[in-house]
């Protein structure tokens, strides 16, 4: 392990403020499974001396994007007792001998280019990594997975409850799975087919045998899941981004920043203009803007525009 001393301890929870709740001996848990080394009464000075005010929210006046948490799971398989194999045999869950569980959790931020892994521990449990996986969803802008809403985040919610821990109700979840479905026709919607399709890389090739070794606990093998769900988060973020190039946004980056509605969803600014007036089968004018920062598209309410004219009329 890495000693790290009390500066960086405080340097750590000022941009991870979801941190600044948990005690000595917590923290000094986190660290460890971060491989770093400290003592609780180290941690316990730095948890007295940083302030709520020095703490560096996800979204602030310095950022220019949303905070956006890429990342994905990889799970064990169960072992359950069975007579014989076959296709469409039914197993009871009385017959289950070995729940199933999260091995790996790796993420990203979209503001960073650093890449985060947590694993199971030595005994293959995996709630002290759900512990600080939650509070990194707990303090992103949004969540983003291929499939997230049907297998990853329903997958952490049910071992976090299984471990008695808390979570919030809802995330701002972005699924592209979904927005391939929903927006484009490709030959398959498979993460690592449409980042073929778009040339932006492939997943690592790989097979059952990984999992096998890592349940097993054959040497190396843990390391190797790791790098291969890295490789699914940055190609889950290449491919959102390569996606966002013709869909709506999500969030809105400008009130998250403190700006108004009248900014653009991106990045806040108001350096965009109207490409577009529609209307709906109601009557309900739209507007449809461009941020000429990132030339990505976006919608604005008629009154929304008027007050955006209204302003930039002011400051002209």
């Amino acid at each position: 392990m890495t000693t790290i001393t009390l500066e960086e301890i405080k340097e750590f929870l000022r941009h991870k403020p979801g941190y600044k709740k948990e005690g000595k001996k917590r923290l000094k848990r986190i660290l460890n499974n971060r491989g770093y080394s400290c003592t609780k009464l180290k941690c316990a000075q730095a948890l007295r001396e940083v302030r709520q005010e020095d703490l560096i929210r996800p979204v602030g006046d310095n950022d220019s994007e949303a905070n956006i948490l890429f990342y994905d799971i990889e799970t064990s398989y169960g072992l359950a007792k069975v007579w014989r194999p076959g296709y469409k045999l039914r197993v009871s869950y009385d017959d289950f001998l070995v729940q199933p569980k999260i091995i790996c959790i790796s993420y990203k931020y979209s503001n960073s280019d650093e890449i985060h892994s947590l694993t199971w521990d030595k005994y293959q449990c995996d709630k002290t990594m759900l512990e600080l996986f939650i509070n990194e969803l707990n303090n992103a802008t949004a969540i983003c997975a291929h499939n997230g809403d049907r297998f990853d985040l329903p997958w952490i919610r049910s071992r976090a409850l299984y471990h008695n821990l808390s979570m919030y109700p809802k995330y701002t979840s972005i699924d592209t799975l979904k927005i391939a479905r929903r927006n484009f026709n490709f030959p398959s919607n498979r993460l690592d087919d449409i980042g073929d399709y778009l040339q932006l890389g492939r997943k690592i090739k790989t097979d059952m045998s990984l999992w096998d070794d890592v349940i097993n606990g054959v040497k190396g093998a843990l390391e190797k899941m790791v790098k291969y769900c890295n490789q699914d988060v940055l190609l889950q973020e290449k491919v959102y981004n390569k996606l966002s190039e013709m869909i709506l946004p999500t969030v809105h980056v400008g009130t998250l920043k403190g700006n108004t509605k009248q900014t653009s969803p991106y990045n806040g600014s108001y350096d965009i203009e109207l490409v577009k007036t529609t209307t709906t089968r109601a009557g309900t004018i739209k507007r449809l803007m461009k941020d000429n920062k990132t030339g990505k598209y976006f919608e604005m309410s008629n009154s929304n525009y008027k007050k955006f004219k209204d302003i930039t009329n002011e400051t002209e």
